[in-house]
């Protein structure tokens, strides 16, 4: 018998201590809520469970992104819901004007609130907007492929892009015939392209006058002599060398990339990572590019008859825009469902991982109450070995 040191007594403490270590863990898991409170309960686990809850965040992030894009788009909307019933009350007017029961002061009078209704659209195209953000002035137009096409052998029409578009990356082929026509005729040339090509020079014939398209070393340059129209937009690339105009088709090949006038739309980030994105333009509906233009009017009877055509025209535009918002509205609604499915499937994920089982870790917690009340009583009785050795001494 050893009386300086009681390894029973020391194996009890030792044992005792360890119990006391692993009841406070699990008190403080049962304070927490959480397995995982720092990472040496579970490095692997706190590290992927800290990847999902980043994941998480970014959902919910999209989510919040996605209904914002729901408001910017129905506030675009609205916008063009009063440009339809507008357009409504200015076909109505153009239909009383077109018949001769009306006199020149009448159509004088119906023209002048045809006139307020065009300012009005273009005051709404202005001036709806979504957090400081025009929607339908035109500076949120989308991107698409060039076009090009010849109409009809003696009224050609060159359609670089669309209305409010910008040129991509890709080729352009331009058709070119010979133009025939009363005196009265013009060609209008909506968008000119190339940049930097050879010295080459193509000319068609509009009656006496004629257009010209030279290409230079900085820019397409075109001149007219007659009452042409022209447009010329900034735009980058090369133009090679056609064939003379001989009253058939020429075609011309470029290579064309965007240019300083382009404009962009926006971008609406509906997912947890980079680069899940969706892209939404918004046309301008001002008057002018819907078709309404000054020229537009009421205040006879043949120009009223044309107004009629005109404002279906620009009603289709209109009806094909919102009907394109509406689409792209549907599509965020089902990515918002989407994304709240993504989210809790992922937190249901992290909650295994980082979540502590409450019924285990209480059970755990009474295990080791028991223990630490049976090694308190152990380490009582192997304190009192060493008082045996006075029996001996007696």
């Amino acid at each position: 018998m050893r009386i300086y040191h009681n390894m029973e007594a020391l194996n009890a403490w030792r044992t005792l201590n360890t119990v006391k270590g692993e009841m406070g863990k699990s008190l403080e898991k049962l304070s927490s809520g959480l397995r995982i409170n720092r990472a040496a309960d579970d490095a692997a686990g706190l590290a992927i469970s800290e990847k999902m809850r980043n994941q998480v965040k970014g959902l919910d992030t999209a989510v919040r992104n996605a209904q914002d894009a729901i408001s910017m788009i129905q506030t675009a909307e609205g916008g063009m819901d009063e440009i339809h019933s507008i357009l409504k009350r200015m076909r109505e007017l153009a239909v009383q004007a077109s018949t001769d029961t009306n006199t020149d002061a009448d159509r004088v009078q119906l023209q002048n609130e045809f006139t307020e209704l065009r300012d009005e659209i273009n005051r709404i195209a202005k001036t709806t907007q979504f957090n400081t953000k025009n929607l339908l002035d035109g500076s949120l137009k989308e991107t698409r492929d060039a076009e090009a096409k010849l109409v009809s052998p003696g009224s050609a029409h060159f359609a670089v892009g669309k209305t409010g578009t910008t040129l991509a990356n890709g080729n352009i082929i331009i058709e070119v015939g010979q133009f025939t026509g009363s005196a009265a005729s013009t060609l209008e040339v909506k968008a000119t392209l190339i940049t930097a090509g050879g010295s080459s020079s193509w000319t068609t014939n509009v009656n006496a006058g004629s257009i010209s398209v030279t290409v230079g070393s900085a820019a397409v340059s075109i001149t007219w002599d007659t009452n042409q129209i022209a447009s010329i937009d900034d735009f980058g690339g090369t133009l090679a060398k056609g064939t003379k105009v001989d009253g058939g088709a020429v075609a011309v090949f470029g290579q064309v990339t965007a240019g300083a006038n382009g404009v962009n739309p926006l971008n609406y980030h509906i997912g947890a990572n980079e680069g899940q994105v969706i892209n939404i333009g918004f046309e301008s509906m001002k008057a002018d590019d819907i078709g309404i233009t000054t020229g537009i009017k009421i205040d006879s009877q043949s120009d009223a008859e044309f107004a009629v055509s005109a404002i279906d025209a620009a009603v289709y535009k209109v009806s094909a825009f919102r009907s394109k918002l509406g689409a792209a509205q549907n599509r965020l609604e089902h990515t918002i469902k989407n994304l709240g499915v993504a989210s809790e499937n992922l937190t249901a994920a992290e909650s295994r991982i980082r979540d502590a089982d409450m019924a285990k870790v209480m059970a755990e917690y009474t295990r080791q109450q028991i223990l630490m009340q049976s090694g308190t009583a152990m380490l009582s009785q192997a304190n009192q070995l060493p008082q045996q050795v006075l029996q001996l001494l007696r």
